[in-house]
């Protein structure tokens, strides 16, 4: 058993209180992140608004990095002292989904994670005597997150963690949707609708698949600023506006070509105008 200090949410719309918090024995597959850095996400403030739904008490976080301190009897993939990032998708290896080598899908992290649970079914955590719940299977607001094997990701350990803790979501969220999920070839027009934290990841991906054009779209004059700094093309960068020339603005912006991948985090109703015939 393990006493930490954590932030944990006891009701919507309400701060985060720093409790003491008791973690249970390891499970045979768990690891014992000591957590140097934790990112706050948006997907944090939606639980603590209320906009998605979270059994309450919480402890939130779901992109962390630190030293491996304990593993489970079972563990082999880290051991202690290692640097390691957390994963808000681990995976269990032996269901439907995961035997067809889609571990996104797995069956007990979606089951269980939106109970607040690791991927057995149950909670590790602890607080003055009641359960805590889990966050997506992370929880790193607090010293100590407590995760599945398939959820402690090795990194080398010159990545300063405050950089690490970044990689567990949005840097491979938007990597992931360019190399993984749209398959971006060399030379293709790439339209990035939004340029939040997953927005510039999809960037700066799309320039190492070496994309021709990539055209950053968005409202806010100074993301659209970062989405240069992140690969956009110079040229290409274009103030979003509600108005019927949207899409014009985008083709305008690419020398009169609509995209070859249309990617967004928001405003996806407009994408339609922005998309070539037989792109994606």
């Amino acid at each position: 058993m393990k006493t930490f200090r954590a932030a944990v949410l006891h009701a919507l719309a309400s701060p985060l209180a720093i409790e003491d918090v008791e973690s249970a024995e390891l499970a045979p597959s768990d690891v014992l992140i000591r957590n140097r850095a934790s990112g706050l996400c948006h997907t944090d403030l939606e639980v603590i608004d209320g906009s998605l739904a979270y059994p309450l008490p919480i402890v939130l976080g779901h992109e962390g990095a630190g030293i491996v301190e304990a593993v489970g009897t079972g563990v082999t993939r880290v051991r202690p002292g290692d640097h390691v990032v957390a994963s808000w998708n681990p995976h269990c290896g032996d269901c439907f989904y995961c035997d067809r080598n889609l571990p996104i899908l797995c069956e007990p992290f979606t089951r269980e994670q939106p109970r607040g649970n690791l991927l057995d079914g149950a909670s590790r955590l602890r607080c003055n005597g009641a359960r805590l719940n889990h966050f997506s299977v992370v929880s790193s607001h607090a010293e100590y997150s407590v995760v599945p094997e398939s959820g402690a990701i090795k990194v080398p350990d010159g990545i300063p963690f405050d950089r690490a803790c970044l990689l567990g979501c949005g840097v491979m969220t938007g990597v992931g949707a360019v190399s993984r999920l749209a398959r971006v070839e060399a030379g293709a027009i790439v339209a990035v609708v939004g340029c939040g934290a997953v927005g510039l990841n999809v960037i700066q991906a799309a320039v190492l698949e070496r994309a021709a054009i990539v055209i950053a779209i968005d409202r806010d004059p100074g993301k659209l600023a970062l989405a240069v700094r992140f690969g956009a093309t110079p040229t290409a960068v274009t103030i979003l506006v509600r108005t019927p020339r949207s899409p014009h603005q985008a083709r305008e912006s690419a020398a009169g070509s609509s995209g070859d991948v249309v990617m967004g985090s928001l405003l996806v109703r407009a994408r339609a105008g922005f998309v070539a015939v037989g792109s994606r």
